[in-house]
């Protein structure tokens, strides 16, 4: 592509409901365009280079960092997610970059502590806004990471952007309403919801299986996992655990994956579906699974919340987490002067409280802790 028209490759490989550079409504700052880097190959690299995806490694999946070093936290997930995304965009003849960018940034927003820290935070921010990861992720890359001399944030492309606040189907959200809620995202975009459930539900099972906390009899009411598993022992006869585990997993993320491009192109095709235009008036979307599989799916996901989600170890450490975030917030609202002074930066008109909810946010689960002891420990150095 070097010393040619950038755009020729996705003209001439990308399906004509993709996405393409050349299309997109641009960035907030107007930047010139780079002489063979396209706009969201651009955007993808710039959220790996910036310092809230690298917090991420020290973030919650489910399991807390200290818990032991092989489970997931929220960097390895948002790459599994990431991996998948760009694998149904590339079967479907999407852009893969800015499937892959959207999937990247999709969970820059989340508090320490994973979805605990999220809800223990909300009602706390409720007087003031609330508090929603996936708005908080479109922030981020707005506002408040400082890498750029000319702007704010990271200045990434419209189609980024709306694909992180609208991902994940909730297009009503008071920061959305720049993207028009009335219309679906690019299906760059709505892949990434999915990959995200495919990600965390084979995860999961195999970090909960690893913990201990789930166990194989817990998951035989669940269909998905349970074909999975026959048809791994199938081929396998012999094998034990725990390859036996990690070949069931890819089996079940194959199963699903597939089962979802299939369908989508299935309804691309039955609903003539042949430009982006067409892709945002099909409300609320397009992407899903098919529906033997989203029932298959539900059932999965019903029993590990029931197995998993609600362990009382998981449990217990959600609500420490609760009560860490609420110390952090009350300590910090009382007399933000405790907060240090590159965590008092107010943007434009917000209000203090989301200050603090923003610092909040971009801690880790060890920073957050290290944090909570100094405010309430008498004997810890501040």
């Amino acid at each position: 592509m070097l010393g040619s028209d950038p755009d020729t490759f996705e003209h001439a490989t990308l399906a004509s409901y993709a996405m393409r550079s050349s299309a997109s409504q641009g960035r907030a700052y107007p930047e010139p365009e780079h002489p063979f880097r396209l706009a969201f190959q651009r955007d993808r690299d710039r959220i790996i280079h910036c310092s809230a995806f690298r917090r991420l490694e020290y973030k919650t999946q489910v399991f807390v960092n200290h818990e032991g070093d092989y489970y997931r936290t929220r960097l390895t997930h948002t790459m599994e997610t990431a991996q998948i995304t760009r694998t149904l965009a590339r079967a479907l003849s999407l852009n893969e970059d800015l499937a892959e960018a959207i999937a990247l940034a999709h969970d820059l927003g989340h508090t320490p502590f994973g979805h605990a820290g999220e809800w223990a935070l909300n009602p706390l921010m409720e007087p003031h806004g609330g508090f929603d990861h996936n708005a908080q992720s479109l922030r981020i890359v707005d506002l408040l990471e400082e890498r750029y001399p000319n702007f704010p944030g990271l200045n990434l492309s419209w189609e980024v952007r709306e694909g992180i606040v609208k991902h994940s189907g909730r297009y009503d959200r008071p920061q959305a309403l720049e993207f028009d809620p009335q219309q679906a995202p690019c299906i760059e975009a709505q892949l990434v919801d999915y990959a995200d459930e495919i990600a965390y539900n084979a995860h999961d099972i195999d970090d909960g299986l690893e913990s201990g906390m789930l166990r194989l009899e817990d998951l035989q009411g669940a269909a998905l996992w349970a074909e999975s598993l026959a048809a791994t022992r199938r081929r396998y006869p012999n094998l034990e655990f725990p390859l036996c585990r990690y070949a069931a997993v890819r089996y079940l993320i194959d199963m699903m994956v597939t089962d979802l491009a299939c369908w989508v192109r299935e309804q691309i095709s039955r609903h003539r579906i042949d430009s982006i235009d067409a892709v945002r008036a099909h409300y609320p979307r397009l992407v899903d699974f098919s529906p033997p599989m989203a029932e298959k799916n539900q059932a999965l996901k019903a029993t590990l919340k029931e197995h998993l989600y609600t362990h009382y170890r998981v449990t217990r450490m959600a609500m420490k987490a609760r009560k860490v975030v609420t110390g952090l917030f009350e300590a910090y609202m009382a007399e933000p002067r405790q907060m240090p002074p590159d965590g008092r930066r107010q943007t434009g008109t917000d209000s203090p409280a989301r200050m603090v909810a923003d610092y909040i946010a971009g801690l880790t689960d060890r920073s957050a802790l290290d944090e909570y002891r100094k405010l309430y420990d008498p004997l810890e150095r501040v």
